[in-house]
């Protein structure tokens, strides 16, 4: 298997985080609040690098920064994340053991956490590419999740995707080789048939997976401004509907 994140995913810059870690329950979290209370917070889920990961830690951070709550929950519970020095052809394997479907608990657990603890009224998550995955899924079971935005994730194997309960918006990059362009296609013919709710299927030009949550100093000139944009485009969904 080709390594599908085009991105060199090792070579990344330190990130000196401005929120702090929690204990929920038995899932550690990232999070980070603006400088003044709110009821509204967003979920924030990892890829297959974890919830340590200097890029999502930084959206966590950029969430907050327009006036929610942001938290980044373990959902892989405490076991080793994938690595950059990983074997691919493995990949398979470590999936059946981190499956993007079975968060409905984490999900439960963390949203009780910031509706009693954080007095969160209103609540949207977001995630990628695993992270994509799980978003597609809690979007189709989890009524308490007020919109939600999945960028470059999506459920494959299931008649039952099409049924959105709440607004959801969905970002691709052109040149994803992990999720093709029929694949989004086929999303929105069915979605066009069977979706009651908002939605939003968006891709951004010459752009491969993993491109949204790269830090300024990671970013390539020529892909900065679709980067910029598709953050822009995933913040005004969320404004519009938590």
């Amino acid at each position: 298997m080709a390594d599908p994140f085009l991105y060199n995913t090792g070579a990344r810059s330190h990130y000196g985080c401005l929120g702090h870690e929690v204990q929920i329950d038995y899932l550690k979290a990232y999070v980070c609040g603006p400088s003044f209370s709110t009821d509204k917070a967003v979920i924030v889920v990892h890829d297959v690098f974890g919830w340590r990961f200097p890029d999502i830690r930084y959206i966590v951070d950029l969430i907050a920064g327009h006036g929610y709550i942001a938290i980044c929950p373990d959902f892989f519970k405490g076991t080793e994340p994938w690595k950059s020095t990983d074997h691919w052809p493995d990949f398979p394997d470590w999936m059946k053991n981190h499956d993007p479907m079975k968060v409905d608990k984490e999900a439960d657990v963390v949203l009780k956490y910031l509706k009693e603890q954080c007095g969160a009224k209103k609540i949207g998550i977001v995630g990628f590419s695993w992270g994509g995955m799980a978003v597609h899924h809690l979007m189709l079971k989890n009524p308490q999740l007020i919109a939600g935005v999945s960028l470059y994730g999506i459920i494959r194997d299931s008649e039952e995707r099409y049924r959105l309960l709440n607004p959801t918006f969905f970002i691709f990059g052109e040149k994803d080789h992990t999720i093709s362009l029929d694949q989004i296609f086929l999303l929105e013919d069915k979605l066009k048939e069977y979706c009651k709710v908002p939605y939003k299927i968006k891709v951004y030009p010459g752009q491969v997976h993993g491109f949204a949550q790269l830090k300024p100093e990671d970013m390539k000139p020529d892909d900065k401004p679709y980067i910029e944009e598709a953050r822009r485009d995933m913040i005004d969904w969320i404004k519009m509907f938590v």
